[in-house]
């Protein structure tokens, strides 16, 4: 067997972009400042420490960034290739429909990943790809009279709106399996001249008994493993677990030209040509969701292998499904709900913030009970943190002292600890979530409350929350534009749930306000009940009655009956 000599090189050069929090004077204006305490990356000399008591700085705990690497079976310390640089790949959704919510949950978390990477100063290559080849996409565009290519188009730019709609960074590159033809020849041409792959009619085969490392990521056993799925068992092959580099084409399916003739890629062989054209053999991270441990990331090992000896990625990241009724969500099932249809219905923040409610690597239920507490959830949030912008623009920055309480300097300094160790530990943002909410309470305590009114320097303080609230939820992806706008959809998404106009809940409170005055209690708690029962909460004032969305009284007594 011959040795490969020439390794891939990155394809272009995909300028680096780095997000970094400046570190001013110890105002609060200049409050969440991430610390590198990575031993792989010191780009910086200085050590970035937190508000102390009395406004002093002082270093708080940090822990390492520790990752749960598959391949190992084992949570790990990140140690980058290249100091101060990440090179990530995830693999990407097969443009044949509209994606469903476990999709949400890939991307989701390995956002969320690319995020807090670049919070703790790294520069960060993030490549997801698109499958625009593939059977499902045939058959799809069959059915709809549609050519594939275009069909795959279609649904890869309404793939990159769900993404806007959940606040996604776009990565640095999505490269797309028809635009690499070249690059995946070339790779099937290099297996098959190391003999690692076999010839059969036209069809190309990797051969999984040359490679005597198959399985080592997913722990299968050769004479354990099945067929490749996505494809027919196939008697011509040597082995059953032998799997498709080239497929020869059928009559009337798209098809590339190649040394054996018409075809087009089989389905793994994709994403190890795309990984290697765009970040090299060895690179830091490649992630995506459990399903794809076998077969799909287990062939890429075995194919970058047969390329490159030298092929290595240090850390395999895998999500958890997202369940319904205790069963995978999926396609192919029938029993998943598309981004479109939740988001429908539900503001998308709210599904991000139901996504990261629980660990990427823990199965999470889909339910109407969890979107409707994630929802109320964070409402609440934006509405305090409105509040809190609103106290804060009837006041001039310039004139605000440059201390705080010490209070506040212990209730800052234990979320910012909290949010280090929890993300650095396999990013447990539930942990994080759960964080929130005593500076929230503070918050409102500040605005709301008789003792919190006349406490020193309230301005300041509220403005010292606002901002490390801010950045926390930056980065989870949960930071919207405005505040108040987001108030108003998440409003209006209660009102379609409700089946009801905001016209109609004010004529409501003008009925149960005139039956108050009149004395008719009975008449008013109806009222109230009422609207309470389809999620929509009153609120008495001394100006009057306003309304919010709520959890429906339903699926309140529901969730309690869980607790």
């Amino acid at each position: 067997m011959s040795t490969l000599l020439k390794f891939y090189r990155p394809l272009f050069s995909i300028p680096y972009s780095t997000r970094t929090v400046q570190l001013g004077t110890h105002r609060f204006h200049s409050l969440f400042k991430p610390k590198r305490r990575i031993r792989c990356v010191s780009t910086s000399s200085h050590s970035q420490p937190s508000i102390g008591v009395g406004g002093k700085w002082e270093s708080p705990e940090f822990s390492e960034l520790w990752l749960q690497n598959t391949i190992s079976r084992k949570k790990e310390v990140f140690r980058p290739k290249t100091e101060g640089k990440v090179g990530m790949y995830v693999c990407g959704v097969t443009a044949y429909d509209l994606s469903h919510i476990g999709h949400a949950r890939v991307y989701v978390t390995f956002d969320v990943l690319y995020r807090y990477l670049r919070h703790l100063g790294y520069q960060v290559t993030y490549v997801r790809n698109f499958t625009d080849v593939d059977d499902k996409i045939i058959a799809r565009a069959k059915e709809l009279g549609e050519d594939p290519i275009s069909l795959s188009r279609r649904y890869c730019e309404e793939f990159n709106r769900d993404m806007v709609y959940l606040h996604c960074l776009p990565p640095s590159a999505e490269p797309r399996v028809s635009d690499h033809m070249p690059q995946i020849l070339d790779m099937i041409k290099q297996i098959i001249e190391n003999g690692y792959a076999y010839i059969v009619d036209g069809d190309v085969y990797f051969s999984v008994e040359k490679f005597p490392d198959y399985g080592r990521l997913s722990g299968r056993k050769l004479e354990d493993n099945r067929a490749g799925e996505r494809v027919a068992v196939d008697s011509r092959k040597k082995h059953p677990a032998d799997f498709a580099l080239w497929k020869t084409a059928k009559e009337g399916e798209p098809f590339w030209d190649s040394p054996w003739g018409p075809g087009r890629p089989g389905w793994h062989i994709e994403c190890s040509a795309m990984s290697a054209a765009y970040l090299g053999y060895s690179f830091d991270i490649h992630g995506g969701g459990m399903d794809l441990v076998f077969p799909h990331h287990e062939n890429e090992i075995a194919q970058s292998c047969a390329v490159c000896n030298h092929s290595n990625i240090s850390y395999w990241i895998h999500n958890g499904f997202v369940t319904v009724d205790s069963e995978k969500m999926s396609k192919s099932l029938g029993n998943f709900f598309t981004i479109r249809q939740v988001i429908d219905l539900y503001h998308p923040l709210a599904l991000r913030l139901f996504l990261l409610g629980t660990h990427y690597q823990s199965p999470i239920n889909y339910s109407d009970v969890q979107l409707e507490s994630a929802s109320d959830r964070i409402f609440y949030i934006y509405q305090t943190l409105h509040d809190c912008e609103s106290a804060l623009s009837q006041h001039d920055v310039v004139t605000l002292k440059d201390t705080i309480p010490p209070d506040t300097v212990n209730s800052i300094n234990n979320l910012y600890n909290v949010f280090v160790t929890s993300m650095s530990d396999d990013l447990h943002t539930p942990v994080v979530l759960a964080a929130l909410s005593d500076p929230l309470k503070t918050i409102n305590d500040l605005l709301h409350t008789r003792k919190g009114k006349k406490q020193e320097l309230r301005i300041e303080s509220l403005a010292a929350f606002g901002k490390i609230l801010g950045n926390v939820l930056s980065t989870l992806g949960l930071m919207p534009e405005s505040y108040f706008e987001i108030l108003q959809q998440l409003r209006d998404k209660a009102l379609k749930r409700a089946k009801l106009t905001e016209d109609q809940v004010l004529q409501k409170i003008d009925e149960r306000t005139a039956a108050r005055k009149n004395k008719e209690y009975e008449r008013s708690d109806i009222i109230r009940k009422d609207l309470a029962a389809v999620g929509i909460a009153l609120m008495d004032s001394p100006d009057g009655t306003t309304w919010r969305p709520a959890v429906p009284l339903a699926i309140q007594e529901q969730q309690l009956s869980i607790t």
